[in-house]
């Protein structure tokens, strides 16, 4: 915590390119990377981002989903889920290693929630591979301190 968010410029479910650098001093960023589209906890994750979305918008915040599945992939999860934020698709996990997630066991993609400040530091950081629902609850606490600073 307190260094600076490394930027990245990866496709979403749509292929359009979304860089980390095209938010910094205009919102504060919830960037939570995530096993798999369409599995249990992700999907479990991924709508409680969807149904707080409004929350997070008025906060001052963007939420950004980030996995190491296909564009393609993350276009049906959207689509079924009626994801209104976006979903990165991070093939080779070279974002998930620039930003030093875990992976559980040493196979299953690790489960991180990072809350970057408008400056573009990071400000939260939250682990916690089996508990989603958590990451959304923990995200929208500090976001709400965040905007009152």
């Amino acid at each position: 915590m307190g260094d600076r968010a490394p930027d990245f410029a990866l496709p979403n479910q749509d292929g359009l390119l979304i860089r980390l650098r095209d938010f910094i001093g205009k919102k504060v960023v919830v960037l939570f990377f995530y096993p798999k589209d369409d599995s249990p906890g992700c999907r479990i994750e991924a709508c409680g981002f969807r149904d707080t979305y409004i929350d997070f918008k008025d906060a001052g915040a963007e939420v950004i989903g980030i996995s190491s599945d296909s564009v393609e992939s993350h276009k049906r999860f959207a689509s079924k889920y009626k994801i209104p934020y976006h979903i990165l698709s991070d093939r080779g996990g070279k974002v998930r290693k620039l930003y030093g997630v875990p992976s559980t066991l040493g196979i299953i993609p690790g489960r991180v929630t990072y809350i970057i400040d408008k400056q573009g530091y990071i400000r939260y950081i939250f682990s916690s591979q089996f508990n989603p629902r958590r990451h959304v609850e923990e995200a929208l606490k500090i976001v709400e301190r965040l905007r009152q600073t």
